[in-house]
């Protein structure tokens, strides 16, 4: 098994784990009042704060890991048009020579 089977799944759980390291961060800084929040709408911001965090630490720390998710999702694109591509041909194929059986029988 390749190291790039799970690309997908690997960058999706790291790309979480930084989401959730930065609202762990953010919601701490909020506790201790470094950053000034109350209520249910406090909540929501710290949650908007870490996702504004992470998107940016997430471009620069998994760069790999997106490069290798973007060649599995490209392989198996390809994969799945050239078999439907071959298909597509075998059933023209068939066609043709029911058309053609089909002309000479007349």
């Amino acid at each position: 098994m390749s190291s790039k089977s799970h690309a997908t799944l690997r960058y999706t759980s790291l790309r979480a784990s930084i989401f959730l390291g930065c609202l762990l961060i953010t919601t701490l800084l909020g506790h201790f009042g470094i950053i000034p929040v109350t209520g249910t709408t406090g909540f929501v911001f710290l949650v908007l704060l870490a996702a504004l965090v992470s998107a940016p630490v997430s471009y620069v720390v998994l760069s790999k890991q997106r490069d290798e998710m973007s060649e599995q999702i490209v392989n198996k694109v390809s994969g799945m048009k050239s078999r439907t591509a071959q298909r597509i041909a075998e059933q023209n194929a068939e066609e043709d020579a029911a058309d053609e059986a089909a002309r000479a029988a007349q």
